[in-house]
């Protein structure tokens, strides 16, 4: 049975099950909305070092760039509509594949277009309900965290739900629940990446 956390908390996924090398991070959410428009929202993630800067753009994994360049982390590709039940995206990582200098892995999730005038403007988390980020063990399938986010995010059109990180010689999830009113393009900022160079308000 994996662990329930709250926004903040953490856990070792490595003493969850030791010799893990590979995890399934499962984003999911499903959109409240009344006006009929299309709802996209886009899991992504970003490999840091310790301080929480980009290792490089291409290691900004989306649904324009969906493997790292070492091969660590791979997207299942875009969901554009977040039907039905159980994971809408997955992001696998290969915790052995990363490179020395990585010290995280976050996954934000953003409203594509939210934060630009496209056909998503004015849509925000607080249209999303049901949103929830889990870390399972590609080994067997077994479940070994999950958050589910409950904050009203009514002016927020990205979020970053959670992050892998290194302690020592352990791999440990945290669940983040932060907010970013500027969208998957803020974020990529904070984090490092030079979004005009990634490709963030476009799909290829």
């Amino acid at each position: 049975m994996g662990v329930n956390l709250t926004k903040g908390g953490n856990v070792s996924l490595t003493k969850q099950a030791p010799g893990l090398t590979s995890v399934v991070v499962g984003l999911g959410w499903d959109a409240r909305t009344t006006d009929g428009r299309a709802f996209d929202l886009d899991a992504s993630a970003i490999v840091t070092d310790a301080d929480g800067q980009a290792i490089s753009d291409q290691h900004f994994v989306f649904f324009n760039n969906k493997t790292s360049p070492d091969g660590a982390v791979t997207h299942s590709g875009d969901n554009l509509t977040g039907e039905g039940g159980g994971d809408d995206e997955q992001i696998t990582v290969t915790l052995q594949s990363l490179p020395v200098q990585a010290g995280k892995v976050v996954f934000p999730v953003s409203i594509y277009e939210g934060e630009a005038g496209g056909s998503s403007a004015g849509q925000t988390f607080g249209q999303v309900r049901n949103a929830f980020i889990r870390v399972v063990n590609q080994g067997d399938g077994t479940e070994l965290a999950r958050y589910d986010l409950s904050e009203d995010a009514s002016t927020e059109t990205a979020m970053v739900f959670g992050e892998l990180y290194r302690n020592g010689e352990e791999w440990k999830f945290r669940a983040v629940g932060q907010g970013y009113s500027a969208g998957l393009s803020g974020i990529a900022r904070d984090f490092g990446v030079h979004s005009e160079r990634s490709g963030t308000e476009s799909r290829g």
